[in-house]
């Protein structure tokens, strides 16, 4: 049984019948598309079927948290999904990106009392972002999957 003190293994989850939404920023799309292929192939591994997943994309990581409020309204998911990449620059705009977009996507799981796996990047480079795109997107989805069936079972 799962408890606090022993969480369920990642090949222990099954995500058999779950509907998961995702919002895929375009902005650093080589990032994001890896980032959501990576998501896409380990929500499948998990048993989620492919039509049981939808993503819709937004232009960069500061809409992302509007479309998954859209989606959270619609009532039928089980979980959500962000992904985004944002790149340190040279101004205050990395850190105004970084927070209101991070505020936004948990705000919105809140307010919807949904599980919402955020998985947009902020790195202070490309590399960075390269190294980290394929871990971060399955680990969005065995995060999305692991929250879906503890809600469930809180519910």
């Amino acid at each position: 049984m799962f408890t606090p003190q022993n969480p369920p293994q990642t090949a222990q989850l099954n995500g058999a019948g779950l509907r998961i939404g995702i919002v895929q920023a375009r902005f650093n799309a080589d990032i994001t598309d890896a980032l959501h292929q990576a998501c896409v192939i380990e929500l499948q591994a998990h048993q989620v079927a492919l039509e049981n997943i939808e993503t819709v994309q937004v232009p960069g990581a500061l809409e992302v948290p509007l479309a998954l409020q859209a989606l959270a309204e619609r009532d039928d998911f089980d979980a959500l999904i962000a992904l985004g990449c944002i790149v340190r620059g040279e101004t205050y705009h990395f850190e105004l990106v970084a927070n209101e977009s991070g505020a936004g996507v948990s705000r919105v799981g809140l307010d919807h009392g949904i599980p919402i796996a955020n998985a947009i990047l902020t790195t202070e480079n490309m590399a960075q972002a390269v190294a980290r795109q394929t871990d971060k997107g399955r680990d969005a989805a065995r995060v999305a999957i692991e929250m879906a069936l503890l809600l469930e079972r809180l519910r």
